[in-house]
């Protein structure tokens, strides 16, 4: 499993123009993307990972100050672009796959006590957010 992890001021997503997700004051963007290899074992280590992650302000995770976390899912993040002009999509799983896993991530968050927002698994989505820092992660599980 890969995330992009953005430490946010606050956070949206929306679909048809409607807000589906929302997250205000200190928290995590989480765009997880899911490949063909992984399974619930990763998908509980990247949530652990996540509400963990001493990236917030004073060196704090989201477990220590109950921060929130906007989690997207993204297959994008396995595309390939190393030849041509056009990424290829081969590295990300199906979406029968990478689905139950992404839904995984966040029901272990919640598991874990904390307050996770969500897209649309599949939609068209508009993501809206302020980086706060600016701080970015790839974390790979």
């Amino acid at each position: 499993m890969r995330a992009v992890v953005q430490r946010v001021s606050q956070a949206s997503v929306s679909v048809e123009g409607r807000v589906v997700g929302r997250i205000d004051g200190p928290g995590l963007m989480v765009l997880v993307g899911v490949t063909h290899d992984d399974d619930e074992a990763k998908a509980r280590r990247l949530a652990a990972k996540l509400w963990g992650l001493r990236i917030l302000k004073d060196e704090k995770s989201c477990s220590d100050v109950n921060a929130p976390l906007l989690v997207v899912s993204q297959f994008t993040l396995y595309g390939d672009a190393r030849k041509g002009r056009r990424p290829t999509w081969t590295a990300a799983a199906p979406g029968p796959v990478a689905e139950p896993l992404v839904d995984a991530v966040v029901q272990e968050l919640r598991t874990l006590g904390a307050k996770v927002e969500t897209g649309v698994f599949g939609a068209d989505m508009a993501v809206s957010l302020v980086n706060d820092g600016p701080i970015t992660l790839v974390v790979d599980i």
